[in-house]
């Protein structure tokens, strides 16, 4: 049995991995290699950020099971993947934390107004300007997945009223008031003074915040993308920010990655944006190999394998 890999990791991770099946081969590809790697595989760890001669692997009958190393699926759910018999589990919940902590750090950062005091900073200008609160807001999560729920018993701290929609809408949490299907997402973005993105992407969501959805938004909302970048129609958004429909935005993903050197973007003093570092984490290879070894041992063991994932929809179904 061939394991390749292709996420940041160290000699220590591929022997974690080797004592859960001693008889496989662990290969570490890198970026640099995954190309090559993958038709021999059979079994992959990893997301590659590289071109992927998927139809080829798909071809060479080889491989049995992908394990995402990001909650994303967009980098490996190619049609010939999705019409074959390759398992797919992501890695969905396993950096909620650090996908809430980034989502804190947006929103927080726009509503206290940090863009215009680190401006003011660099011509030390000490004056007072106005900021908002989150205490008593309505916020709205669209995907309330491991990282919206994750985020929302983050975000039940500050007594915030919580609307989600989600596809499926059931086991609600006791911290969200209501938990609605897509069909409601009017009512959510109608309703909400935030609004914090966290579906995957796919051929449903792929644009799904443009011109029509953003007049459907609360007047001087902000909105938030912890997601992926495609969501969000980058020019529609912009002309909602100008408008004044948007109050701001904290980007941590953008439709083209890197964002454009002349996005208007980068100069609104309403917008923060990070360069989608919101899975990061000092503890981020541990965790992920910790959970492909969990998931291997239940491979190997035939049983039922976590967040496995419904490859029609491109994210994983409830428990």
């Amino acid at each position: 049995m061939r394991i390749v890999l292709c996420y940041p990791n160290e000699p220590r991770h591929q022997a974690q991995i080797a004592t859960i099946s001693p008889i496989a081969e662990v290969i570490d590809a890198g970026q640099e290699h995954v190309a090559a790697e993958l038709p021999e595989a059979d079994i992959f760890c990893g997301h590659p950020k590289v071109p992927v001669p998927w139809n080829d692997v798909v071809a060479r009958g080889r491989l049995r099971w992908i394990q995402s190393s990001a909650a994303g699926l967009d980098h490996c759910l190619v049609p010939s993947v999705i019409a074959s018999d390759i398992v797919v589990t992501s890695a969905s919940g396993v950096l909620a934390d650090q996908v809430g902590e980034q989502t804190l750090a947006l929103l927080l950062g726009l509503l206290r107004s940090l863009p215009v005091f680190f401006r003011a900073q660099q011509t030390r200008e000490f004056i007072r300007r106005p900021t908002a609160d989150l205490h008593g807001c309505t916020v709205g999560i669209v995907g309330l997945g491991g990282n919206g729920r994750r985020l929302a018993e983050l975000l039940s701290m500050f007594r915030v009223r919580i609307l989600a929609t989600d596809w499926y809408p059931q086991n609600k949490p006791d911290c969200v008031a209501e938990l609605w299907p897509p069909e409601r997402l009017s009512d959510l973005l109608s309703q909400s003074d935030v609004v914090i993105l966290c579906v995957p992407l796919n051929p449903i969501t792929l644009g799904m915040i443009r011109k029509e959805t953003l007049q459907q938004f609360k007047r001087g909302a902000i909105l938030i993308n912890v997601a992926r970048g495609p969501i969000v129609i980058e020019a529609d958004l912009i002309d909602a920010l100008n408008s004044g429909q948007l109050g701001g935005a904290g980007l941590d993903v953008t439709e083209h990655e890197p964002l454009a050197p002349d996005s208007q973007l980068w100069g609104m003093p309403n917008v923060i944006i990070t360069p989608h570092v919101g899975g990061q984490s000092a503890s981020r290879a541990d965790d992920i190999t910790n959970f492909f070894c969990d998931n291997l041992s239940r491979y190997l063991a035939g049983k039922p394998l976590c967040n496995l994932v419904d490859k029609q929809l491109g994210f994983p179904r409830p428990a």
